[in-house]
């Protein structure tokens, strides 16, 4: 048997001293995580991310840095998660973009809601890439090589 991790992609996005993040329905209740999601075989890894945050948000992510590689094991489905998480900014808002199956809303958090709301983060990654982007943490994009 050949093991392979859920690889997924990750958006963390700080404007004025607030954090986007969304709320979305899960198997385990309303859930909230930064834009993120699986990476699809056919784009790079930023592109990935710049996918999700749109299908999640409806901004226009504007990746700048890596911010970090994570590994996580959900214990609630025995999954082992490798996220890539990108900080950077957005460009640009659709108001009227219908957002993905299971997102009920995409807003900014401030740092103190954030940490309040940790018992419904969708996992312990939501709050390590904040930590991580406040601690200064990151990477230049060109770490990542996509080869066709």
């Amino acid at each position: 048997m050949i093991w392979k991790p859920n690889v997924t992609v990750a958006a963390v996005i700080e404007q004025d001293g607030k954090y986007l993040l969304v709320e979305e329905q899960t198997n385990s209740g309303e859930l909230f995580n930064q834009p993120a999601g699986h990476w699809e075989p056919d784009e790079s890894i930023i592109q990935g991310a710049i996918r999700e945050t749109l299908e999640e948000t409806g901004y226009t992510f504007v990746p700048q840095w890596l911010l970090g590689i994570y590994r996580w094991h959900s214990r609630a489905n025995d999954v082992i998660y490798l996220r890539f998480a990108f900080a950077g900014s957005v460009a640009g808002y659709d108001p009227e973009r219908t957002l993905d199956d299971g997102i009920l809303r995409a807003a900014w958090f401030s740092l103190d809601e954030i940490r309040a709301l940790i018992p419904r983060h969708r996992s312990p990654l939501v709050m390590q890439c904040i930590e991580d982007h406040l601690a200064g943490k990151h990477y230049p994009l060109d770490i990542l090589t996509h080869c066709d």
